[in-house]
């Protein structure tokens, strides 16, 4: 997002005419492709239309049928770009308008219709003017409220805008921020999941280096998402209109990008919060072309139609994933189906890292074998003075030791009277030697 603007809207609408110009003069078309001519600046400054093989997708398709739900600023009302496009809206922050059509924010509330603009705007009644990937799908407008302004927690208006947008018909939520931080609040779990389970694609952008996100972050690294790199004119990762991270799934522009803003205004900006809408618009045109394909499976088409990038290094690679979104591949070339989300499962994930569903405790099997009950003490016996003999003392102590004693001394008496005797009669024989 970009900090709020002091010029006034003819000074904002000049330049923004002279940057377009400029832009269609010089900007090379993404990934080498060759621009046709325009009498339509603006038109011609889409560079991603032809680079991404946009314009050959729509000989098959433009979205008729889709909705695309941007959980976002909101999605001004003025624009001619949004007439007709938008089906419906809330607001889940708080202090927007109740059919989210009130862009919020102090830094910039022209991003949430910047974003539609990418993904589905409509072009002019004449056909010039800046149009979307996907400008006959549907919109809803959701608006959040960013930084502290709101009195309903960020975490509980993104849990709550994914569901609303689940229970009112979307086909494809674009989330075009992050938290720069990998993890994720818990209540994040069961809104995603919800979005899942109901087969809805959920395109996500991987932030910006030049606004400090030097890793993706939330909800890019939720397991099942489809997180979105940038690349420039080029078809390069942007140094610092992208980030880097294993979760990115592809890329598309993220550079000199056009956007409506909240006025009408058509203007320049950069960052992958551009990015992903072009990718979100890519999957409305899948979706419209194989109305049977289940979300797991359009992420596998736009995965495996991919162009690699020249500078990739793996596949899929931390700073380009898959490759480089190419929207006709996606929508004319079907893949072998799939019958699981290639970019993870959150399910899985929850029950590894959260232990949420760990099994209950297995009751026990064995039957208890019954024990006899004890016998009963004896009672007590009365106390009495331990100096005092009693029976038991007399009868196993006195009496054994009384007749254990006396003959030992009987004995020893008898010993020593025959000691004296024998002692006695050797004296008299030695005083009578003659007898």
């Amino acid at each position: 997002m970009t900090a709020p603007r002091a010029l006034s809207p003819r000074a904002r609408r000049l330049r923004a005419a002279v940057a377009l110009l400029a832009l269609a003069l010089v900007a090379p078309l993404a990934i080498g492709a060759t621009p046709t001519p325009t009498p339509d600046p603006v038109r011609a400054a889409e560079y991603w239309i032809e680079g991404a093989h946009i314009d050959a997708a729509w000989k098959t398709t433009r979205g008729a049928g889709v909705t695309i739900a941007v959980i976002d600023t909101g999605i001004a009302n003025g624009p001619n770009a949004f007439q007709g496009a938008v089906s419906d809206g809330t607001d889940v922050s708080g202090i927007g308008s109740e059919d989210g059509r009130t862009p919020l924010g102090p830094l910039d509330s022209d991003h949430g219709s910047r974003v539609a603009s990418l993904a589905a705007g409509r072009p002019n009644a004449d056909g010039t003017g800046m149009i979307g990937v996907a400008p006959e799908a549907k919109l809803l407008s959701i608006s959040l409220g960013f930084g502290t302004t709101a009195p309903v927690p960020f975490t509980k208006q993104v849990a709550d805008a994914m569901r609303w947008a689940v229970d009112h018909g979307a086909n494809v939520i674009n989330l075009s921020f992050t938290t720069n931080t990998l993890d994720w609040d818990r209540s994040w779990d069961d809104a995603f999941l919800y979005a899942f389970e109901h087969d809805v694609v959920v395109v996500v952008a991987a932030g910006n280096r030049g606004s400090g996100t030097a890793m993706v972050g939330a909800p890019a690294t939720i397991p099942g998402v489809l997180a979105v790199g940038g690349v420039d004119q080029r078809g390069v990762a942007s140094k610092a209109a992208s980030t880097q991270g294993i979760s990115i799934a592809v890329s598309a522009p993220s550079e000199s990008l056009l956007g409506v803003d909240a006025d009408g205004t058509v203007e320049t900006w950069n960052g992958t919060s551009g990015a992903a809408p072009i990718v979100a618009g890519v999957v409305a045109l899948v979706r419209a072309a194989h109305p049977d394909m289940d979300a797991n499976n359009v992420i596998n088409q736009i995965i495996q139609t991919a162009r690699r990038a020249p500078q990739a290094t793996a596949h899929p690679d931390p700073l380009y994933g898959y490759g480089l979104v190419d929207a006709a591949a996606a929508v004319s070339t079907v893949q072998p189906p799939v019958d699981q989300n290639p970019l993870g499962d959150l399910a899985d994930w929850v029950r590894l890292h959260r232990r949420a569903q760990a099994p209950a405790p297995t009751p026990a099997t064995s039957t208890p074998v019954p024990i006899p009950p004890l016998p009963k003490a004896d009672a007590p016996a009365k106390a009495v003075s331990p100096l005092i003999p009693s029976p038991d003392s007399l009868l196993y102590g006195t009496l054994p030791l009384v007749a254990l004693t006396l003959p030992g001394i009987l004995i020893a008496l008898g010993v020593t009277a025959a000691a004296r005797r024998i002692r006695s009669a050797r004296a008299s024989a030695r005083q009578n030697p003659d007898d």
